[in-house]
């Protein structure tokens, strides 16, 4: 059921974004007068299509290849490969007989529009929700480094105080790109000591692998007291009482949450001894542990402090603007770093399979899918903006140097670099789904 509403999720989020994106050109083109043949959510590939009707002079409808979608422009060079129309006259309505500036216009219309939907959906969750965040002061029993973070020098229990020399206030930070994206410095405190860890470049290539919870706990550590014991479980049996500090388990010393859910499931089906102080008293229980690892008792989360900050409508603006914002810019390191070789290509994109398990995820929860779907506008915004030819990125490229040269590049190069271009986005296709289905079936 989880896979049906991931697929779901993704395939309502994607379609929205589509035919918003297209809407941007159709829109831009009809202002300047330009006529728009077609407008298609996926694509009618060999003239096949699911359904579709015409409104004036333009057909509307959806195609059968679930790959994006995109509008006909009239007399201009674009994935309809329209050669005999662009043998035949250029008319007054076409893309072609417009000044540059106007095509130039029309071809950053789709950008432009998941630019706005991205900030509008960042502004609606902000004006709706609010920001909840761990106040990082209120850490105040450290972070859980997983096996990535234990590899870079963080150990259990350091608290971290700054990154790159800015104070930490929201925990949640640790766990951000302006860590895991740069050349990045940890100033800790571990007991009495303060130091700096450095972050290396190519952090991202394991946390790929291996999740962001092998980097740094999401979670940060908790006292091993005892908040809550369910009734008839083996905790409550043995005589375990809420309040009580759990100091060892078979001796060996324990100080933290994470160090009980660790050793806890090593007994499994084990009877095992317990030291803890209550009050001023120093306790020992024998507790089996079940098959599946548990005894039954949970920790006080009460000890982590979390605040939620609440805007009015044009106060949530600027923070759903500086959240497109930071999607853009950290699309655009991404990418950098991929280029000057910090982080695999493997690593770093993902598809259709991924974006539906790790963006969306198996749960239909409409916050969660709102802030997938602005995060995906934005990303979509960025990719589209790349200067490969049969993108938005490369006809704007075309464009400007039409606007610098004064007049228009030849018809035969459009063709040929249209060619270029779906190879290499046909080529991109199959590289990040057969990586996506890598990830999926063989990690």
């Amino acid at each position: 059921m989880s896979g049906l509403i991931m697929a779901a999720q993704l395939l309502l989020g994607l379609s929205i974004l589509v035919i918003l994106h297209e809407l941007g050109h159709f829109l831009a083109a009809r202002a300047f007068g330009i006529k728009v043949e077609k407008f298609y959510l996926f694509f009618d590939a060999w003239g096949f299509k699911l359904f579709s009707f015409k409104k004036g002079d333009c057909e509307y409808g959806i195609g059968w290849l679930p790959l994006g979608g995109y509008v006909k422009i009239a007399g201009m060079i674009d994935e309809s490969m329209d050669t005999e129309q662009m043998n035949q006259p250029a008319q007054p309505w076409e893309f072609r007989s417009k000044p540059a500036w106007q095509r130039l216009i029309v071809m950053l219309g789709g950008v432009v529009v998941n630019i706005i939907v991205g900030i509008f959906i960042f502004w609606m969750l902000t004006f709706k929700y609010g920001e909840t965040y761990i106040a990082n002061s209120s850490v105040q029993n450290g972070i859980n480094p997983g096996s990535i973070g234990k590899e870079i020098g963080l150990q259990k229990g350091d608290r971290v105080i700054a990154v790159n020399g800015n104070k930490v206030i929201r925990f949640e930070e640790l766990m951000s790109s302006k860590v895991l994206l740069g050349n990045t410095s940890l100033t800790i405190v571990r007991g009495d000591k303060t130091m700096d860890i450095k972050v290396p470049d190519n952090i991202l290539n394991k946390v790929s692998d291996l999740g962001i919870e092998a980097f740094i706990s999401r979670a940060p550590l908790l006292t091993s007291t005892v908040d809550s014991i369910i009734a008839g479980k083996a905790a409550f049996k043995a005589g375990l009482q809420k309040g009580d500090r759990i100091t060892a388990i078979n001796s060996v010393p324990v100080k933290y949450d994470a160090d009980v859910r660790e050793l806890i499931p090593k007994f499994k089906g084990k009877s095992v001894t317990f030291d803890v102080n209550r009050g001023a008293q120093h306790l020992t229980y024998t507790v089996p542990v079940d098959t599946a690892g548990t005894i039954g008792i949970g920790f006080n989360i009460n000890e982590i402090k979390e605040e939620t900050i609440k805007y009015g409508l044009i106060a949530a603006l600027p923070i759903g603007a500086n959240q497109a914002w930071k999607t853009f810019s950290d699309n655009a390191k991404g990418i950098w770093k991929v280029l000057t070789g910090k982080i695999q290509a493997n690593k770093a994109f993902s598809g259709p399979v991924e974006i539906a398990r790790k963006v969306y995820g198996g749960e239909w929860i409409w916050a969660r899918f709102w802030a997938s779907t602005g995060f995906i506008s934005i990303a979509l915004a960025f990719m589209n903006l790349l200067p490969i030819p049969a993108l938005d990125g490369g006809h704007v490229v075309f464009l400007l140097v039409e606007m610098v040269k004064g007049k228009p590049l030849g018809d035969k190069f459009m063709e040929r670099a249209q060619i270029a271009g779906f190879v290499i986005l046909l080529s991109l296709m199959v590289f990040v789904l057969g990586n996506d289905i890598f990830k999926a079936f063989f990690k």
